[in-house]
């Protein structure tokens, strides 16, 4: 096990010539002080001055709040040439709302805003199952067996409706009101149709999201418990 090792060779550039062509396969060996800063002093050079067909002619602020002014003023230049709809559903995802549910003084649960919200902003999509007109009636009446008095069914037009009864997020508890500060409205986004819930007015912190649930006219009459001056009695 006693053998000398050859001493490593340099090349004419200055680099230590490796033997088997790989300097992995030759285990741990000590690097000389003088090829360390010729290798820091090349690596900081190469990345204090970077190609010219790399450089930014006019580079874009690091700064935060004029990064932010930046893609606002571009977002509202573009809603006059592109659809309002999908920059702002984009611009949710981007930023989604700070938003917590509990108990509401309406009904049971409800959701309400954790940070101001500005008017004919997006709130939350209405996520749930895309289903027909038939599976939904058969839910329905499940539902009842199941005592789930709830509805959280959503009708996107004459044949899709959107159950969030099971599987959905915290837009099914938002609660109805005659007055409210919010409004469902049904955008197509890359061919799919989408219920967003947008602001109607300034929304403070802990207020309540509420919107017109907007049922059909029925003979059994849902009570409204909404408590606005302008209550209608009934949800239909």
């Amino acid at each position: 096990t006693s053998f000398s090792t050859p001493k490593k060779k340099k090349r004419d550039d200055g680099m230590r010539e490796h033997v088997t062509g790989c300097a992995r396969s030759e285990g741990y060996y000590k690097i000389d002080k003088k090829d360390k800063l010729k290798y820091l002093n090349n690596s900081r050079a190469f990345a204090e001055e970077p190609p010219a067909d790399t450089q930014v002619r006019n580079p874009v602020p690091a700064v935060n709040g004029i990064w932010r002014s930046e893609q606002r003023r571009l977002l509202s230049s573009f809603t006059g040439s592109c659809d309002s709809d999908l920059l702002k559903f984009n611009q949710l995802k981007f930023r989604k709302k700070k938003l917590k549910f509990c108990k509401s003084h309406i009904h049971d649960w409800g959701l309400f805003a954790m940070e101001p919200i500005a008017a004919d902003e997006m709130v939350i999509e209405y996520v749930g199952q895309n289903i027909r007109q038939v599976i939904a009636d058969m839910r329905e009446k499940r539902y009842e067996d199941e005592g789930i008095g709830s509805s959280y069914m959503f009708r996107v037009d004459h044949d899709t409706i959107i159950d969030a009864t099971k599987c959905g997020n915290f837009a099914r508890f938002i609660n109805h009101s005659c007055n409210p500060n919010c409004y469902a409205k049904v955008i197509t986004v890359e061919s799919q149709k989408k219920i967003v819930i947008y602001s109607k007015q300034h929304i403070n912190v802990n207020e309540e999201i509420t919107y017109d649930y907007k049922f059909p006219i029925e003979d059994v009459k849902i009570p409204c418990l909404c408590g606005s001056e302008n209550c209608r009695g009934t949800l239909n």
